[in-house]
């Protein structure tokens, strides 16, 4: 079977390599990716990861993986922020805060979909004006989900996680190879390259 990721994520095919996994190619779902009215955080992003690997088209001989990644403080969805003012707003709403960040996993071969949501709940320390603007300077709140990256210079800010710091990231690796396992996906985890 050939692994094909559902993702431009660069730091989705860094995760899928700790995996011992080269994707044999990549196919980005285009889909519209707005909650939708009332829609609970958890039924959003697995909605997501679901419509994500109905997108990609996906042969007899190949398993597609997608994943959604959102964070959410108190009933609020916290996207990839629109421009430097959301990013600075979600930044100030998480600071001296516990938030969680589900990330949705899906794994499609034609004849099935399996599926797993992980949470993890993160607590950002208290920020000050120096560090939100500085972090803003970065630019490394682009493209973030909540408006950080953990892996990144946002590490600084988190004196703790319960859960996956993988699915924080943007894929939660536990879960993801259980799920490629199931579909036929061998995972080593190791030096071994399989496509």
């Amino acid at each position: 079977m050939k692994l094909i990721l559902g993702s431009t994520s660069p730091r989705r095919r860094e995760l899928v390599a700790q995996l011992g996994l080269t994707p044999a190619g990549t196919r980005a779902p285009d889909i519209d990716e707005t909650p939708m009215k009332g829609e609970p955080a958890r039924d959003y992003v697995a909605r997501m990861a679901r419509e994500k690997a109905a997108a990609v088209s996906c042969a007899a001989d190949e398993v597609v993986l997608c994943a959604d990644t959102t964070v959410v403080c108190g009933r609020r969805i916290l996207g990839k922020p629109a421009d430097e003012k959301e990013a600075a707003e979600f930044l100030w709403l998480l600071s001296g805060r516990r938030h969680h960040v589900l990330t949705a996993v899906a794994v499609r071969t034609q004849g099935a979909l399996r599926e797993r949501l992980v949470d993890t709940a993160v607590k950002f320390r208290a920020l000050s004006n120096a560090d939100v603007n500085g972090y803003l300077a970065s630019g490394e709140w682009r493209g973030k989900a909540g408006g950080y990256a953990i892996q990144g210079r946002a590490g600084a800010f988190i004196p703790w996680i319960q859960g996956s710091f993988t699915g924080v990231v943007g894929l939660p690796l536990s879960e993801t190879a259980l799920l490629l396992a199931a579909a036929g996906i061998e995972v080593t985890a190791a030096d071994k390259v399989s496509a």
